[in-house]
């Protein structure tokens, strides 16, 4: 870290075990390579640090293709520790300039009388690591017998993704069940950056989207006798890496998209979106660097997307979420609302409250009044969503995911 960096990020430690927070614990945030402790926090009922201001590189080194030799984010040691837990130390936690990063610490139990310390190293950004060295596929693949395990005709958004930790044929490898949302979070901060201009940002989770669920509707796996979804490795799929650091600016665009992708007339299936970083490899898809080059001229995400994949693509949204209660049915909740839906959101934050006592207990009478109001408020602070105090697309099925997340836990 450069300590005459000018610019500055904001970085928050989120500290859970399993999908409940863990109050009080002690985090320290430290320069690799001096070792010197630049911050201190201890973790709110919910969790978490206050975000802390922390120098970061100059933002036009993440944004202009080639603009700087340098590695254009900061990188960050953290520590964690709390009575009965292991102590984490996590190493390479990422922060880019006038963005907000939140690195997830997740917690084990210490073990009686054994080594009770867990070392986490984060590998570098995709894009400033080693290239994706991906072998061209074909964007149509066959489609497999009706048998399977994929929901046909049309494509659904699976609850989980199994990612195995490796390339295929690794049976050493581990298997990460992850709900989908967090998967492609999880990627597009690997292999994009959240200074970019949104339309880019919205073009590159289009197209990470569309490959994901490519993956799951054809079973491109599962067909060759493998009990995943997808891989970590960039030699085959998309960059992941397990508990990686996720920027709020690329989250709130997923959050958006998660049910929209890529496709043409007369096929059923997402595309395989190829792409590549543009500059040290190239492919038959969509540039990287290219996408954010446009998104600076002001192109809007179709527009980016019909440059690389043609101009007759459009996007489609899965009509099926899986693994929630009920599908948001089109309408902003806010203030002055009433009925089924309104009820149903209550009774999902009041659960949620016993993991996450920030959140106040409401009546669940159907009306969303002023302490509906301040429960959703709260539960978007916590779960880092635009503060409005209303219920729409993103906020529904967040609500929905982490009620079925901590449900699941009981």
């Amino acid at each position: 870290m450069n300590p005459n960096y000018l610019d500055r990020g904001n970085l928050q430690i989120f500290v859970t075990e399993g999908e409940s927070p863990v109050p009080g614990a002690q985090v320290r945030i430290s320069d690799p390579q001096t070792g010197k402790v630049l911050e201190e926090a201890v973790t709110d009922e919910s969790g978490q640090t206050p975000f802390v201001e922390l120098p970061a590189p100059p933002m036009e080194w993440s944004v202009v293709e080639g603009e700087a030799a340098q590695r254009p984010y900061a990188v960050y040691n953290v520590t964690v520790s709390a009575g009965g837990w292991q102590t984490l130390h996590i190493g390479g936690v990422e922060l880019l300039p006038a963005g907000r990063a939140v690195q997830r610490a997740e917690l084990l139990r210490a073990a009686p009388g054994g080594f009770n310390v867990r070392n986490v190293l984060l590998p570098p950004h995709a894009l400033w690591g080693e290239p994706s060295a991906r072998e061209p596929e074909e964007e149509v693949k066959p489609l497999p017998e009706p048998e399977g395990l994929v929901v046909l005709p049309e494509p659904v958004i699976p609850e989980f993704i199994v990612v195995h930790d490796g390339r295929p044929e690794d049976a050493s490898a581990a298997d990460y069940w992850v709900r989908f949302k967090d998967y492609i979070k999880n990627v597009a901060c690997s292999e994009i950056y959240s200074t970019w201009r949104t339309e880019a940002i919205r073009a590159n989770v289009l197209a990470i989207l569309s490959f994901t669920l490519n993956r799951v509707y054809t079973e491109w796996y599962r067909g060759k006798g493998y009990p995943f979804t997808v891989t970590s490795s960039t030699a085959f799929d998309q960059s992941y890496f397990h508990g990686r650091t996720i920027f709020e600016e690329i989250g709130a665009v997923v959050d958006d998209l998660f049910t929209t992708y890529i496709t043409r007339e007369g096929i059923s299936q997402p595309l395989f979106t190829q792409y590549c970083d543009g500059r040290r490899t190239q492919c038959g898809g969509l540039s990287q660097w290219g996408s954010q080059a446009l998104g600076e001229q002001g192109w809007d995400a179709v527009s980016i997307l019909r440059k690389y994949y043609g101009s007759d693509i459009y996007l489609k949204s899965a009509e099926k979420v899986e693994g929630v209660p009920m599908s948001y049915g089109g309408k902003v909740l806010s203030r002055g609302s009433e009925g089924e839906a309104v009820r149903t959101v209550q009774e999902q934050l009041n659960r949620i409250a016993q993991n996450y006592p920030a959140i106040p207990k409401i009546p669940a009478d159907g009306a969303y009044g002023p302490a509906t109001e301040e429960a959703v408020t709260e539960f978007q602070r916590i779960f880092h969503l635009p503060q409005t105090g209303s219920v729409d697309f993103a906020g529904w099925y967040e609500i929905s995911n982490v009620f079925v997340a901590v449900s699941k836990m009981a």
